[in-house]
């Protein structure tokens, strides 16, 4: 059995793309144009809730977030993913981890519960990606040590609005076959003590099972992939594989006197419901 948390995992040979058929080729198309016309027609309802929103509740996102919702729900269905959810999401304040496999988690996690991510800064000025994060209540942070104040604040201001804030403490994506060591840099900012005594943090488990004679590591986006030439592969599927998302009970922030100890339970909590880590 190899060792799941292997440092050199990411030299090994990426899966071989399959040729794709005119059928496959008449899938991305029609997938695409699927997912273009409903994230546009979500933008539209986005703004509008956004509108309607910002008089009254102000930064709060109680419809707007109900819609990226909706979109993500509807989105999978388009591509032909099939997805189910095995737990409850928290009803607590706080926010959620869970492991990192592919771009297509933005779409699952936000299409089992609504959640707003936390990314590096720098995502919020790509092309196309960077205005789909803004519009959709990203929180953009920057991991320096100079900056862990405004990260704190922002966190606070965030968490006291009811959002529910969702990070990847692997810090990168991978083959989808096992779950990387967390990193527990980004739990220090919810220590502080106007955090510490009100908030939860719920691990979450992705596990992508690919289609049938598919590599099983399908999903998986990592290292030096094209984006392009793997979302083409993944929208050429026929049948599509399936997502199961696993939320696990919530751990109280308060009984935890080092984000050390908090980050090892929480990855611990995410592999006792991966399908794969250290089973290949």
């Amino acid at each position: 059995m190899r060792d799941p948390n292997k440092s050199d995992w990411t030299e090994e040979l990426e899966p071989k793309l399959s040729d794709i058929s005119i059928l496959g080729w008449c899938l991305v198309a029609i997938r695409a144009v699927l997912m273009l016309s409903i994230i546009s027609v979500g933008i539209v309802f986005l703004f509008i809730a956004r509108g309607v929103e910002r008089p009254f509740v102000g930064p709060r996102r109680p419809i707007s977030g109900l819609v990226v919702n909706w979109v993500c729900r509807i989105g999978t269905r388009a591509i032909g993913l099939r997805m189910s959810v095995r737990g409850t999401p928290m009803m607590h304040p706080g926010a959620v981890v869970a492991n990192h496999s592919s771009w297509l988690d933005i779409i699952v996690l936000n299409a089992a519960k609504r959640v707003f991510f936390v990314s590096k800064a720098e995502v919020s000025s790509w092309p196309g990606i960077g205005f789909l994060a803004n519009i959709t209540g990203t929180v953009f942070i920057r991991r320096e040590r100079r900056d862990s104040k405004l990260q704190k604040d922002l966190f606070q201001t965030r968490l006291g609005l009811g959002h529910k804030l969702l990070f990847f403490p692997e810090g990168t994506s991978t083959d989808s076959l096992r779950v990387l060591p967390f990193k527990s840099t980004l739990f220090a900012a919810f220590f502080e003590p106007e955090l510490k005594e009100k908030i939860y943090i719920q691990a979450v488990t992705v596990n992508y099972h690919a289609p049938k004679n598919q590599d099983k590591r399908f999903y998986g986006w990592w290292g030096e992939m094209d984006f392009g030439t793997h979302m083409i592969q993944s929208l050429s599927a026929l049948p599509q594989g399936h997502v199961e998302v696993v939320f696990h009970e919530p751990r109280a922030l308060n009984e935890y006197d080092s984000r050390k100890i908090l980050a090892a339970d929480l990855e611990q909590d995410v592999r006792s419901a991966h399908d794969f880590d250290g089973k290949y």
